[in-house]
Protein backbone atom coordinates (compact mmCIF):
# COMPACT_ATOMS: atom_id res chain seq x y z
CA UNK A 1 0.00 0.00 0.00
CA UNK A 2 0.88 3.68 -0.27
CA UNK A 3 0.17 7.14 1.06
CA UNK A 4 -2.58 8.76 -0.34
CA UNK A 5 -4.27 12.46 -0.63
CA UNK A 6 -7.15 13.25 -0.69
CA UNK A 7 -8.78 16.84 -1.38
CA UNK A 8 -12.19 16.17 -1.96
CA UNK A 9 -12.67 17.83 -5.44
CA UNK A 10 -9.61 19.64 -6.03
CA UNK A 11 -9.80 23.64 -6.01
CA UNK A 12 -13.37 23.41 -7.18
CA UNK A 13 -14.49 21.79 -4.17
CA UNK A 14 -12.80 23.74 -1.90
CA UNK A 15 -13.54 27.14 -3.01
CA UNK A 16 -17.25 25.58 -2.99
CA UNK A 17 -16.70 24.77 0.72
CA UNK A 18 -15.38 28.14 1.24
CA UNK A 19 -17.21 30.41 -0.35
CA UNK A 20 -20.74 28.94 -0.66
CA UNK A 21 -20.47 26.13 2.50
CA UNK A 22 -24.06 26.06 3.40
CA UNK A 23 -24.84 25.77 -0.74
CA UNK A 24 -22.62 22.88 -0.65
CA UNK A 25 -23.19 21.51 1.99
CA UNK A 26 -27.37 21.25 1.36
CA UNK A 27 -26.44 20.21 -2.00
CA UNK A 28 -24.01 17.14 -1.09
CA UNK A 29 -26.58 16.24 1.42
CA UNK A 30 -29.32 16.32 -1.01
CA UNK A 31 -27.36 14.25 -3.38
CA UNK A 32 -26.41 11.31 -0.60
CA UNK A 33 -29.74 11.55 0.65
CA UNK A 34 -31.25 10.59 -3.32
CA UNK A 35 -28.65 8.45 -4.12
CA UNK A 36 -28.31 6.67 -0.78
CA UNK A 37 -32.12 5.87 0.29
CA UNK A 38 -32.95 2.74 -1.32
CA UNK A 39 -30.11 0.56 -0.18
CA UNK A 40 -30.01 2.00 3.39
CA UNK A 41 -33.96 0.57 3.26
CA UNK A 42 -32.99 -2.18 1.67
CA UNK A 43 -29.84 -3.22 4.52
CA UNK A 44 -32.63 -1.77 7.39
CA UNK A 45 -35.09 -4.29 6.07
CA UNK A 46 -32.38 -7.15 6.34
CA UNK A 47 -31.20 -6.37 9.87
CA UNK A 48 -34.77 -6.88 10.87
CA UNK A 49 -34.95 -9.99 9.25
CA UNK A 50 -32.31 -11.92 11.02
CA UNK A 51 -33.07 -14.01 14.40
CA UNK A 52 -30.69 -11.71 16.04
CA UNK A 53 -28.96 -8.40 15.78
CA UNK A 54 -26.37 -8.71 13.53
CA UNK A 55 -22.79 -7.26 14.38
CA UNK A 56 -22.10 -3.84 14.01
CA UNK A 57 -19.95 -2.78 11.15
CA UNK A 58 -18.23 -0.03 13.38
CA UNK A 59 -17.09 -0.14 16.82
CA UNK A 60 -16.44 3.98 17.65
CA UNK A 61 -14.49 3.57 20.88
CA UNK A 62 -13.45 7.19 22.68
CA UNK A 63 -10.98 6.93 24.97
CA UNK A 64 -10.91 9.97 26.42
CA UNK A 65 -13.20 12.56 25.47
CA UNK A 66 -10.84 15.78 24.31
CA UNK A 67 -9.67 17.00 20.66
CA UNK A 68 -7.06 19.90 20.49
CA UNK A 69 -8.44 21.05 16.88
CA UNK A 70 -10.93 24.48 16.31
CA UNK A 71 -13.07 22.63 13.68
CA UNK A 72 -15.89 25.16 13.45
CA UNK A 73 -18.61 22.56 12.42
CA UNK A 74 -17.29 20.00 15.56
CA UNK A 75 -18.68 20.79 19.02
CA UNK A 76 -15.51 18.71 20.63
CA UNK A 77 -13.50 21.86 18.91
CA UNK A 78 -11.24 23.71 21.81
CA UNK A 79 -13.48 26.86 21.80
CA UNK A 80 -17.49 24.32 22.14
CA UNK A 81 -16.29 21.77 24.40
CA UNK A 82 -18.66 21.25 27.00
CA UNK A 83 -17.69 17.89 28.55
CA UNK A 84 -16.56 17.02 31.77
CA UNK A 85 -13.16 15.56 30.99
CA UNK A 86 -13.16 11.91 31.20
CA UNK A 87 -10.48 8.90 30.28
CA UNK A 88 -12.15 5.85 30.39
CA UNK A 89 -10.83 3.29 32.82
CA UNK A 90 -8.35 0.58 31.67
CA UNK A 91 -10.43 -2.45 32.86
CA UNK A 92 -13.19 -0.90 30.80
CA UNK A 93 -11.27 -0.38 27.36
CA UNK A 94 -9.98 -4.05 27.98
CA UNK A 95 -13.08 -5.63 28.71
CA UNK A 96 -14.66 -3.97 26.07
CA UNK A 97 -11.79 -5.72 23.13
CA UNK A 98 -12.12 -8.89 25.15
CA UNK A 99 -15.76 -9.07 25.22
CA UNK A 100 -15.24 -8.65 21.21
CA UNK A 101 -13.23 -11.17 20.81
CA UNK A 102 -15.14 -13.44 22.24
CA UNK A 103 -18.34 -12.56 20.04
CA UNK A 104 -15.58 -13.05 17.69
CA UNK A 105 -16.19 -9.32 15.91
CA UNK A 106 -14.37 -8.99 12.36
CA UNK A 107 -15.78 -5.54 11.50
CA UNK A 108 -14.10 -2.13 11.69
CA UNK A 109 -12.69 -0.64 14.86
CA UNK A 110 -11.41 2.43 15.64
CA UNK A 111 -10.53 3.70 19.11
CA UNK A 112 -11.74 7.31 18.21
CA UNK A 113 -15.42 8.91 18.57
CA UNK A 114 -15.24 13.42 19.00
CA UNK A 115 -11.81 13.52 19.91
CA UNK A 116 -8.01 13.22 18.97
CA UNK A 117 -6.97 10.26 19.55
CA UNK A 118 -3.56 11.27 20.40
CA UNK A 119 -4.47 13.39 23.17
CA UNK A 120 -4.57 9.41 25.39
CA UNK A 121 -0.99 8.89 25.97
CA UNK A 122 -2.09 4.68 26.06
CA UNK A 123 -2.84 4.93 22.64
CA UNK A 124 -0.66 3.15 21.03
CA UNK A 125 -1.07 0.25 23.90
CA UNK A 126 -4.55 -0.34 23.55
CA UNK A 127 -3.94 -0.12 19.79
CA UNK A 128 -1.72 -3.34 20.20
CA UNK A 129 -3.61 -5.12 22.56
CA UNK A 130 -6.51 -4.42 20.10
CA UNK A 131 -4.52 -6.24 16.94
CA UNK A 132 -3.56 -9.23 19.25
CA UNK A 133 -7.76 -9.78 20.24
CA UNK A 134 -9.11 -8.94 16.77
CA UNK A 135 -6.62 -10.22 14.34
CA UNK A 136 -9.57 -10.36 11.45
CA UNK A 137 -10.74 -6.78 12.30
CA UNK A 138 -10.38 -3.55 10.23
CA UNK A 139 -8.85 -1.24 12.62
CA UNK A 140 -7.92 2.07 11.58
CA UNK A 141 -7.06 5.31 13.33
CA UNK A 142 -8.31 8.90 12.23
CA UNK A 143 -6.78 11.89 13.70
CA UNK A 144 -6.42 15.70 12.52
CA UNK A 145 -2.01 15.15 12.61
CA UNK A 146 -1.57 17.90 14.80
CA UNK A 147 0.85 15.92 17.09
CA UNK A 148 1.74 13.17 15.11
CA UNK A 149 5.69 13.11 13.78
CA UNK A 150 7.77 10.05 11.83
CA UNK A 151 8.31 8.53 15.03
CA UNK A 152 4.86 8.30 16.46
CA UNK A 153 3.76 7.17 12.75
CA UNK A 154 5.77 4.32 13.04
CA UNK A 155 4.32 2.82 16.59
CA UNK A 156 0.75 2.70 15.31
CA UNK A 157 1.42 1.27 11.73
CA UNK A 158 2.12 -2.24 13.18
CA UNK A 159 -1.45 -1.97 14.39
CA UNK A 160 -3.46 -0.59 12.00
CA UNK A 161 -5.37 -1.26 8.67
CA UNK A 162 -5.59 2.40 7.85
CA UNK A 163 -4.25 5.45 9.47
CA UNK A 164 -6.47 8.56 8.47
CA UNK A 165 -5.06 11.70 8.83
CA UNK A 166 -7.26 15.16 8.24
CA UNK A 167 -5.32 18.13 7.51
CA UNK A 168 -7.54 20.70 8.96
CA UNK A 169 -6.59 23.93 7.10
CA UNK A 170 -7.59 27.36 5.45
CA UNK A 171 -5.19 27.30 2.70
CA UNK A 172 -5.11 23.59 1.10
CA UNK A 173 -2.09 22.63 2.17
CA UNK A 174 -0.24 19.96 4.59
CA UNK A 175 1.36 21.08 7.72
CA UNK A 176 4.71 20.87 8.00
CA UNK A 177 4.85 18.21 10.16
CA UNK A 178 2.61 16.24 7.85
CA UNK A 179 4.37 17.19 4.98
CA UNK A 180 7.22 15.78 6.73
CA UNK A 181 5.79 12.45 7.03
CA UNK A 182 4.22 12.37 3.60
CA UNK A 183 7.52 12.98 2.25
CA UNK A 184 9.39 9.98 4.33
CA UNK A 185 6.59 7.16 3.47
CA UNK A 186 7.10 8.36 0.13
CA UNK A 187 10.96 7.60 0.50
CA UNK A 188 10.34 4.58 2.55
CA UNK A 189 7.52 2.76 0.82
CA UNK A 190 8.61 -0.79 2.06
CA UNK A 191 8.62 0.64 5.48
CA UNK A 192 4.76 0.94 5.47
CA UNK A 193 3.53 -1.90 3.05
CA UNK A 194 0.76 -2.64 5.29
CA UNK A 195 -1.26 -0.01 5.92
CA UNK A 196 -2.86 2.18 4.32
CA UNK A 197 -2.10 6.17 4.83
CA UNK A 198 -4.42 8.45 3.78
CA UNK A 199 -3.96 12.18 4.15
CA UNK A 200 -7.33 14.10 3.67
CA UNK A 201 -7.25 18.04 3.13
CA UNK A 202 -10.41 19.50 5.60
CA UNK A 203 -11.52 22.75 5.07
CA UNK A 204 -10.96 23.75 8.80
CA UNK A 205 -14.64 26.36 8.67
CA UNK A 206 -16.47 23.77 6.65
CA UNK A 207 -20.17 23.99 6.86
CA UNK A 208 -21.25 19.45 6.94
CA UNK A 209 -24.21 18.78 8.60
CA UNK A 210 -26.23 19.70 11.46
CA UNK A 211 -25.47 16.54 13.84
CA UNK A 212 -28.87 16.73 15.66
CA UNK A 213 -27.93 20.45 16.28
CA UNK A 214 -24.86 20.10 18.16
CA UNK A 215 -22.55 21.61 15.10
CA UNK A 216 -21.81 25.06 16.54
CA UNK A 217 -22.01 26.25 12.63
CA UNK A 218 -24.75 24.73 11.45
CA UNK A 219 -27.88 25.07 13.81
CA UNK A 220 -30.86 22.10 13.28
CA UNK A 221 -34.33 24.10 12.34
CA UNK A 222 -36.67 23.50 15.13
CA UNK A 223 -39.44 23.13 12.43
CA UNK A 224 -37.90 21.42 10.11
CA UNK A 225 -38.08 17.46 10.58
CA UNK A 226 -35.80 15.40 8.38
CA UNK A 227 -37.72 12.44 6.58
CA UNK A 228 -34.98 9.94 6.09
CA UNK A 229 -33.91 6.92 8.11
CA UNK A 230 -30.55 6.81 9.31
CA UNK A 231 -28.03 3.73 9.38
CA UNK A 232 -25.61 4.64 11.98
CA UNK A 233 -28.06 2.62 14.89
CA UNK A 234 -27.98 -0.52 12.80
CA UNK A 235 -24.24 -0.04 11.43
CA UNK A 236 -22.07 1.63 14.17
CA UNK A 237 -22.12 1.03 18.17
CA UNK A 238 -20.46 4.48 19.87
CA UNK A 239 -18.89 3.70 22.85
CA UNK A 240 -18.13 6.91 24.96
CA UNK A 241 -15.45 6.98 27.69
CA UNK A 242 -18.28 6.83 30.56
CA UNK A 243 -18.94 3.43 29.22
CA UNK A 244 -22.14 3.66 27.52
CA UNK A 245 -23.55 3.28 24.05
CA UNK A 246 -24.94 6.49 22.74
CA UNK A 247 -26.78 6.97 19.46
CA UNK A 248 -23.54 8.26 17.23
CA UNK A 249 -21.38 10.70 16.52
CA UNK A 250 -23.93 13.18 16.33
CA UNK A 251 -24.06 12.97 20.08
CA UNK A 252 -21.36 15.06 21.12
CA UNK A 253 -22.83 16.15 24.42
CA UNK A 254 -23.18 12.72 25.59
CA UNK A 255 -26.95 13.06 26.62
CA UNK A 256 -28.14 9.56 24.90
CA UNK A 257 -27.87 6.32 26.95
CA UNK A 258 -28.43 2.96 25.08
CA UNK A 259 -27.05 0.65 28.04
CA UNK A 260 -24.03 1.00 30.57
CA UNK A 261 -21.03 -1.56 29.95
CA UNK A 262 -20.70 -1.14 33.38
CA UNK A 263 -24.03 -2.87 34.19
CA UNK A 264 -24.48 -5.17 31.32
CA UNK A 265 -22.23 -7.09 28.57
CA UNK A 266 -21.21 -5.61 25.42
CA UNK A 267 -23.58 -8.29 23.09
CA UNK A 268 -26.93 -7.66 25.45
CA UNK A 269 -25.98 -3.78 25.20
CA UNK A 270 -26.56 -3.82 21.38
CA UNK A 271 -29.38 -5.42 21.62
CA UNK A 272 -31.50 -3.31 24.66
CA UNK A 273 -34.58 -2.87 24.82
CA UNK A 274 -33.53 1.29 24.31
CA UNK A 275 -31.63 0.46 21.32
CA UNK A 276 -34.59 -1.83 20.21
CA UNK A 277 -36.97 0.71 20.31
CA UNK A 278 -34.45 3.42 18.66
CA UNK A 279 -34.38 1.20 15.79
CA UNK A 280 -37.83 0.75 15.43
CA UNK A 281 -38.97 4.30 15.59
CA UNK A 282 -36.50 5.57 12.96
CA UNK A 283 -36.94 2.65 10.67
CA UNK A 284 -39.35 4.35 8.34
CA UNK A 285 -38.03 8.32 9.65
CA UNK A 286 -36.09 10.66 12.06
CA UNK A 287 -38.99 11.76 12.55
CA UNK A 288 -40.15 9.14 14.61
CA UNK A 289 -37.15 9.57 17.05
CA UNK A 290 -36.86 13.12 18.87
CA UNK A 291 -33.32 13.47 19.03
CA UNK A 292 -32.70 12.21 15.70
CA UNK A 293 -35.98 14.54 14.22
CA UNK A 294 -34.09 17.44 12.81
CA UNK A 295 -30.79 15.54 12.43
CA UNK A 296 -29.49 15.43 8.59
CA UNK A 297 -26.10 13.61 9.34
CA UNK A 298 -25.79 10.77 6.57
CA UNK A 299 -22.39 9.07 6.44
CA UNK A 300 -22.04 8.07 2.45
CA UNK A 301 -18.61 6.37 2.79
CA UNK A 302 -17.58 3.25 4.97
CA UNK A 303 -21.10 2.58 6.29
CA UNK A 304 -22.11 1.98 2.39
CA UNK A 305 -19.58 0.19 1.30
CA UNK A 306 -20.25 -2.54 4.26
CA UNK A 307 -23.65 -2.61 3.39
CA UNK A 308 -23.44 -2.93 -0.47
CA UNK A 309 -20.98 -5.70 0.60
CA UNK A 310 -23.42 -7.59 2.94
CA UNK A 311 -26.18 -7.24 0.82
CA UNK A 312 -24.68 -8.62 -2.16
CA UNK A 313 -23.50 -11.77 0.17
CA UNK A 314 -26.75 -11.94 1.29
CA UNK A 315 -28.16 -11.61 -2.45
CA UNK A 316 -26.00 -14.42 -3.52
CA UNK A 317 -27.21 -16.81 -0.47
CA UNK A 318 -30.33 -16.26 -1.33
CA UNK A 319 -30.16 -16.78 -5.28
CA UNK A 320 -28.02 -20.24 -4.13
CA UNK A 321 -30.68 -21.76 -2.25
CA UNK A 322 -33.42 -20.75 -4.45
CA UNK A 323 -31.49 -22.78 -7.15
CA UNK A 324 -30.80 -25.71 -4.73
CA UNK A 325 -35.14 -25.60 -3.61
CA UNK A 326 -35.50 -25.44 -7.65
CA UNK A 327 -33.77 -29.06 -8.44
Amino acid sequence: MSIRVHNFGGIIGWNARKYLPRLSSMGYLKLQFIARRRQQKKYIEYFFSQKEAPHPMVVNLETVNRCNSTCEFCTANIHAEKRPYMKMEDEMYYSIIDQLHDWNYKGHLTLYGNNEPWLDKRIVEFHKYAREKLPDAFIFMSTNGLLLDVDKVKTIVPYVNQLIINNYCLNMKMHDNIQVIYDYVKAHPEEFKDVDILIQMRYLKEVLTNRAGSAPNKQAKKNKVVKETCLMPYTDMWIMPNGKLGICCCDNFEVTDLADLHKVPLKDGWSSEPYKKLRQAIRDGRQNYPFCKSCDFIDAGLRMDAVNDVLKHHERLHGARQSVFKK
